[in-house]
């Protein structure tokens, strides 16, 4: 950006010294130039008001500044509304379907000193009572890498009848209980009342137990996401207990020639680091008499936002330019529905739409600008021509007719994005509904943009001109349309191992979307964005991008890396701070948003080397040595898979993502 000159640098100091030697050539006789002289007071009075004046003064480029972009149509961004799932928990299982409605109304705590921050949930959730319709469990076989199918009799299961083997007779990594359900449980507080034999399962710490409840979300072999556990009891399947389970989103997948929605128990590999936190693995398998599955409840997402429908703004007094203002402001931005009616006697007069400006509006036309920030509501207005006829800019509401504003949404700003368990308090009560609490903080709340964040956009958007013709285009319009969800974003004009096969003017955009603690580990559901972040952007694009253009918006390819880190330290060092010290390293290090050299996210396409772990290691206090660095491919989520690796190849529309990593220290 240019300089912007002041037109009158002085100061208030300055001033009075100047007055000051002054006072001899206009006042001989005035010798007394200390503060305690009246007339010493009366000039510093007068260097005050003159300052003030000065500061005003040097204001005006900002001013004519601020009126050019007015010019050119950039308006201040609305504030946006932070987001976070919801969990609704049932009274009781409940055997018919619970509904928790669209625009339930949710709340912080309200205290002496801080008003509730309220947030409403953004679409129906329906909690379905869960049929289990298959038990089958994945046992090791002879042939290595190879597990066969054994399906359980459900109806002596549910009843409790005998007793089952849900593993190897020692249970081997990866053995897996699969339960299959007809219903999709996406979201859903799943709970499993389990009776195990005391006289199974044997070998492990119950508090430590070695497996992991994961949920299919694809066809392919690892397309299976790992499950929060809200609670288990039943000692690692060593006694009769219920497993609460927080499922995600799941998807049908054909498993043993059954088509189901599937949930399972799977016996995990233990790392190093588990292994010295006590956890061990099965020396006998647990053995179920039976099983029965309840719906406690679901998550849904909500917004930091309340809705007001059918807001009456005033009458028309049929004159041009008309401006009408909400009653509350900052408005979020339009979604479907939310238009205003204008209606003269009870009859609508017309279907108006809103537009950005009206430099192409007739005079037919039934439009009008909505200005977010303010709140304000503007119709067109009329304008006098060269050759002395009036213009009008937009239609004119009828004299008399009702403004009315059908539905609109305030909230946004940075106060939404409150911690995990702020959101405890259900404003009107849900039948079967007991509790309610958001599991993971809110996140994404920003406040209305200001003047000079406006002013340090502006040359990005003249360059662009709201139009995407370059890569930097279509990367600075993609934060334009997602401001708080978007953490990175690169656009590529080719995909690398298609590149015979990319139609002509094929351009992707890749992104990567914004994280609570971006420095640490992230969760796989953190890397992704929802079907309507992606068509949100899609559709901003869309209506910018050439004629010419094909658009593919997605997350990149995501490579998750394991490391296994062997090193030494300095005699009486604490071990526990070392480790935990170089794991927050590698997390900020392989990370797509913190990670590289530079600190700026893990280039995209840049492969990783075990020389990459070595720099990044460096300089670690009370390390001596790092004896040796492994490399591991790893399944979404962090665990590793596969035998050590001299490298992990990362194709150009690919990123680097941190799994779980191993700490061994050796002499």
């Amino acid at each position: 950006m240019l300089p912007v000159p002041q037109l009158d640098d002085r100061h208030f100091q300055e001033i009075v010294d100047e007055a000051k030697k002054r006072i001899p050539h206009y006042c001989e006789e005035w010798t007394d130039h200390n503060v305690s002289d009246p007339g010493v007071t009366m000039i510093e009075l007068f260097a005050w008001m003159m300052d003030m004046v000065l500061y005003r003064v040097n204001q005006v480029p900002n001013l004519h500044y601020i009126k050019m972009l007015d010019m050119f149509g950039l308006k201040l961004q609305p504030p946006e509304p932070a987001r976070a799932p919801v969990t609704f928990w049932l009274s009781a299982p409940q055997a018919k379907t619970v509904l928790l409605p669209a625009g339930t109304e949710i709340a912080t705590t309200q205290t002496e000193t801080e008003k509730a921050i309220v947030f409403t949930t953004e679409s129906d959730f329906l909690v379905n009572p869960p049929k289990l319709e298959v038990v089958m469990s994945a046992v090791a076989t002879q042939q290595a890498h190879q597990k066969q199918f054994i399906n359980h009799n459900l109806r002596h299961l549910t009843k409790g009848g005998d007793e089952i083997e849900i593993y190897t007779a020692v249970p081997q990594v990866d053995d897996c209980l699969y339960f299959g359900f007809s219903e999709d449980l996406s979201h859903h507080i799943l709970s499993l009342t389990l009776d195990f034999s005391s006289a199974g399962g044997a070998g492990i710490d119950p508090t430590l137990p070695p497996y992991v409840w994961e949920v299919a979300q694809g066809r392919q072999r690892d397309q299976w996401v790992r499950c929060d556990i809200d609670m288990d009891s039943t000692r690692g399947f060593n006694e009769s207990g219920r497993i609460q389970i927080h499922l995600p989103q799941m998807n049908r997948r054909r498993l043993n020639e059954q088509t189901l929605y599937w949930v399972r128990a799977r016996v995990k590999g233990i790392s190093p680091l588990e292994q010295r936190q006590g956890m061990r693995s099965y020396q006998s398998t647990p053995r179920l008499k039976q099983a029965l599955a309840h719906a406690r409840g679901g998550t849904v997402w909500a917004r930091h936002m309340q809705t007001l429908t059918n807001e009456l703004l005033g009458k028309s007094d049929g004159t041009p330019g008309q401006r009408f203002r909400t009653r509350l402001q900052p408005v979020l931005a339009r979604e479907a529905g939310e238009v205003v009616r204008v209606e003269l006697g009870g009859t609508p007069a017309g279907r108006w739409q809103e537009i950005t400006d009206f430099a192409g509006s007739a005079a037919a036309d039934n439009h009008y600008t909505f200005d977010s920030v303010s709140g304000e509501i503007r119709f067109g207005p009329a304008i006098r021509q060269r050759d002395g006829m009036i213009r009008r800019f937009g239609a004119i509401p009828p004299r008399g007719a009702n403004i009315i504003l059908q539905r609109y949404r305030v909230g946004g700003g940075i106060n939404g994005n409150v911690d995990t368990g702020a959101i405890n308090t259900l404003k009107s009560g849900i039948p079967f509904v007991d509790r309610v609490l958001n599991r993971e903080p809110a996140r994404g709340g920003l406040d209305a943009e200001t003047i000079e964040q406006a002013m340090m956009r502006a040359p990005s958007l003249i360059r662009s001109r709201d139009r995407a013709m370059s890569s930097d285009d279509f990367e600075f319009l993609t934060r334009q349309a997602l401001p708080a969800k978007v953490g990175r974003v690169r656009a590529l004009q080719a995909r690398p191992g298609e590149d015979s096969n990319v139609p002509p003017g094929q351009v992707y955009v890749l992104i990567v979307p914004q994280a609570n603690f971006p420095a640490g580990y992230l969760q796989a559901d953190e890397l992704s964005l929802t079907p309507e972040d992606l068509a949100t952007v899609h559709e901003y694009l869309d209506q910018r991008r050439l004629l010419t253009t094909r658009l593919n918006v997605r997350t990149p390819a995501y490579r998750w890396v394991s490391v296994n880190v062997q090193l030494g330290t300095m005699p009486g060092a604490d071990e526990g701070a070392v480790e935990r010290e170089v794991l927050a390293r590698l997390y900020r290090f392989l990370n797509p948003l913190t990670g590289g050299m530079d600190g700026t996210g893990w280039p995209f396409g840049r492969n990783l080397f075990v020389a990459d772990i070595y720099q990044a290691l460096q300089n670690i206090p009370n390390v001596t040595f790092i004896r040796n660095v492994q490399l591991y491919a790893a399944r979404p989520g962090g665990e590793r898979v596969g035998e050590p690796v001299d490298s992990i190849d990362v194709v150009a529309h690919g990123v680097i993502v941190s799994g779980l990593h191993d700490v061994q220290f050796v002499q």
